[in-house]
């Protein structure tokens, strides 16, 4: 296994996730985890002042918000976002099984019969 985080899972987005949805998933995840929200309470409980946990010493911001906007940095710029795709380990091939069945009694229907449309008139018009 590789040493590298996956960045898809810390932000809860799928690998094939356009930029908005990579955005929007880093917003929320940062409202939610951000110490100055929620009244000033870290997401342990702890109570902040002065931009630090007020019954810790001096420890750094938590681990979490560093792994969000870590992630954010690398999946918002395609080059960075497609060099961390080929460092990922493939993933495993899936295969869909299929099974062709051929009717015995010929067509099951009718043809579908395609028509100009009309437009109606009505109060909507």
């Amino acid at each position: 296994m590789t040493d590298n985080p996956d960045y898809y899972t810390i932000l809860g987005v799928g690998r094939d996730a356009t930029r908005q949805q990579i955005s929007h998933a880093y917003r929320a995840l940062m409202r939610s985890h951000h110490p100055d929200m929620d009244g000033g309470h870290a997401p342990g409980g702890a109570q902040w002042k002065g931009g630090k946990p007020a019954n810790t010493t001096d420890s750094a911001p938590g681990d979490e918000l560093l792994r969000i906007m870590q992630a954010f940095n690398v999946l918002r710029d395609p080059e960075r976002r497609a060099a961390y795709d080929r460092s990922l380990p493939a993933a495993a091939a899936t295969s869909i099984p299929v099974r062709k069945v051929r009717g015995t009694a010929g067509p099951s229907g009718p043809a579908i019969r395609i028509t100009p449309v009309r437009w109606e008139s009505g109060p909507w018009s």
